[in-house]
């Protein structure tokens, strides 16, 4: 599926000042029809009236980093990109499957403000009144926070580790059409990714492994995971621009052995530093 780009388009506001004309002037027409006793006149304005409303459909408004991918009758005819008010077909329908979808990244979250019903009704009605605003399709740069995982290292010990994935769509068509949900597919593969990824590393520098730990090369890590997320999703119009460890430590089961296993490893280190500066 390859995008199309509609272009030529930004004559929204010449429409709607002729059909408010056209709605003034049949109206007029039907005055004058019903006072006249014309009664094609009055036939033609009264059909004006009744179907005059159908190019107003037409009617997109799209503000910067902003896409609407269009359809006529199932068929995929173009997207529109840019800011401005556009004209179309008023049969063309925007198409959004992940338009409803909320996942823990910037600007698809309340901000933890779940309740006020009153807000949550009115920031809905506003979002209706805005015409095609549901199906946008958000060309910015969003930062996906992905839940923390607990996933096992290459010793087997289990750690908690959260990435942060920088990413937008680059290509809309790709992003609505080969996949049936991009922002769900997304935070799959960035699961996946990291598991893959992590399960190779030891949380730290370790004996008889020949990599440094998570710990120690997370500037690594996140470059593997990147690319690794980033061959995932190449095929559903997404670039992965970052992808930043935000959380990495052991497992509660663990963690105060290992903190326990940390302290012995400082004192037998600090005894041999007293030893050896003795002794020289």
């Amino acid at each position: 599926m390859e995008e199309k780009i509609i272009t030529g388009h930004k004559n929204g506001m010449l429409v709607l000042l002729l059909e408010l004309v056209l709605y003034i002037a049949a109206v007029v027409f039907l005055i004058v029809g019903i006072n006249a006793g014309f009664l094609p006149l009055v036939v033609l304005c009264v059909i004006l009236l009744l179907l005059g409303w159908i190019p107003l459909c037409g009617l997109r408004v799209l503000k910067p980093q902003e896409a609407l991918v269009l359809t006529l009758f199932g068929k995929y005819i173009g997207t529109l990109k840019g800011e401005g008010f556009y004209c179309v077909n008023p049969f063309c329908s925007s198409f959004n499957p992940a338009a409803k979808t909320k996942l823990n990244q910037s600007g698809d979250v309340d901000g933890g403000h779940k309740g006020t019903d009153l807000l949550a009704a009115m920031q809905g009605a506003s979002a209706a009144v805005e015409v095609g605003g549901s199906k946008k399709i958000s060309l910015k740069i969003m930062t996906l926070n992905n839940a923390r995982q607990k996933i096992n290292d290459c010793l087997g010990n289990p750690v908690e580790i959260g990435i942060a994935v920088m990413w937008r769509v680059t290509d809309t068509a790709k992003a609505v059409f080969n996949v049936d949900n991009y922002k769900e597919y997304l935070s799959l593969q960035c699961d996946a990714a990291l598991r893959n990824i992590v399960r190779v590393y030891p949380y730290d520098v370790a004996p008889n492994v020949d990599t440094t730990g998570l710990r120690g090369s997370s500037e690594v890590v996140a470059a593997r995971i990147r690319d690794e997320i980033q061959s995932k999703v190449a095929d559903a119009g997404l670039e992965i621009i970052e992808a930043r460890i935000t959380y990495l430590a052991y497992a509660p089961e663990i963690a105060a052995v290992m903190l326990q296993r940390q302290q012995a490893s400082a004192i037998i280190d600090a005894r041999k530093m007293i030893v050896d500066g003795a002794v020289g």
